[in-house]
């Protein structure tokens, strides 16, 4: 069983690289190195701001310590890294800024990142982090997490912005944003799979017949798997992408955020695509930092829905995660309502925690999910055809980071 299981993770790959390079037009350009240059106004006066009460500020982009303290913090994750960050600021302009205690001269001993969101539609607000299911606090301390939040609240005040919003998993930092006059803004659960068991004990210890049956199922329907970045995987993955967005009346994001992934966080994102007959049915897109696995996106044609072939491409997935040295698979957020995604993750692995999402002040967003506006908006883009829904995501995803 060992053997086959090893078998089936590792297909024959395409090159890692896009065939052809991302062309990054002027405007972009000027977008990202406004956000590495720290010496616009904004930054300056953010810097002023801060460094009376102690704390400091530094920009992720351009300043190695950042990376040097992520390379060693215990809490950091994927969302945390230059290059997510770097792919942030290339598709939605978002300015990404650091709180810290530490001195410009010193290395890093905390930090806390948020993306400075500016938006005409849905207002300015710091975020940490937009689109990333989770980016905890770099502290050490109860008091150093106050202290930063302090400092970013005065940030807010005095650039108006309109909230700050903080995405921790631990619970205790949980605690500490409440009583900062934080309130829960999303209730999530994360599910991560501990990779240290043996291969073929993680196989026995999946669900039997809601992933097991189905993984071997996708084995006998002959699908292919192929793995990569290319072009081609890209186009694939992005048409499914889309036709599953449409499905749940939601816009998908813009073809350029996953260029930029590609791009930005080169050789530690990979894309599987399963195919049936040479036509694709099935995709996933996974992420590696450190000693971890991220299962960030998930799509297919519901027509092939019986081949099982997403578990299969997941359990690929994990099995070399497994054997490129990775501990844990994260399997991602699960919105709390989400009884149908909760069950299919719960398959894979039965423990799971709660994860909330804090915001100060408390304001009602566009993208709530209870929100009136978000059941309208879902009403109308279940009308669109691919095309439109396509380009109103290109146009609306950098308002709801």
């Amino acid at each position: 069983m060992l053997a086959r299981l090893n078998a089936i993770a590792y297909p024959q790959r395409e090159p890692r690289l896009l065939d052809e390079p991302v062309s990054v037009g002027s405007a972009d350009e000027r977008r990202v190195h406004s956000c590495v240059d720290g010496s616009h106004l904004e930054a300056a006066e953010l810097s002023l701001l801060t460094k009376a009460s102690g704390i400091y500020t530094l920009n992720p982009l351009s300043d190695q310590r950042w990376d040097d303290l992520i390379a060693r913090h215990p809490d950091a994750s994927a969302f945390h890294q230059r290059g997510w960050l770097e792919a942030l600021a290339l598709t939605y302009g978002y300015e990404p800024v650091v709180f810290t205690t530490s001195p410009p001269t010193t290395a890093l001993k905390n930090g806390l990142v948020f993306c400075r969101v500016k938006s005409w539609l849905t207002g300015s607000r710091l975020v940490s982090l937009p689109f990333s299911d989770h980016c905890e606090p770099l502290c050490g301390s109860p008091d150093e997490l106050g202290s930063l939040i302090s400092s970013a609240d005065a940030a807010l005040k005095h650039n108006g912005w309109r909230y700050m919003e903080v995405r921790p998993v631990n619970g205790q930092f949980g605690k500490i944003l409440a009583a900062s006059g934080f309130r829960p803004a999303g209730n999530y659960f994360v599910h991560v799979i501990d990779l240290r068991p043996r291969l073929d004990d993680l196989f026995r210890g999946l669900d039997k017949g809601c992933v097991q049956r189905r993984i071997r199922r996708a084995e006998r329907a002959g699908l292919v798997e192929q793995t990569g970045t290319s072009k081609r995987l890209l186009d694939d993955f992005y048409g499914l992408f889309v036709s599953t967005r449409k499905r749940h009346h939601l816009p998908p994001p813009p073809y350029l955020w996953f260029q930029n992934l590609i791009r930005c966080l080169s050789g530690s994102v990979e894309i599987r695509l399963a195919y049936k007959d040479d036509q694709p049915i099935a995709a996933i897109l996974t992420m590696r930092f450190g000693k971890a696995g991220y299962f960030k996106y998930g799509c297919s044609d519901a027509r092939f829905h019986k081949f099982g072939a997403t578990p299969w491409l997941l359990w690929n997935a994990i099995a070399a995660a497994k054997s490129d040295g990775a501990l844990t698979f994260d399997m991602g957020r699960t919105q709390d309502d989400n009884v149908g995604l909760f069950a299919f993750k719960n398959h894979w692995v039965r423990s799971h925690q709660r994860l909330e999402y804090w915001r100060f002040p408390n304001i009602a967003t566009l993208d709530s999910a209870d929100g009136w506006k978000l059941r309208m908006a879902k009403r109308v883009f279940s009308f669109m055809p691919n095309r439109l829904l396509t380009a109103t995501g290109s146009l609306i995803y950098r308002h709801i980071g």
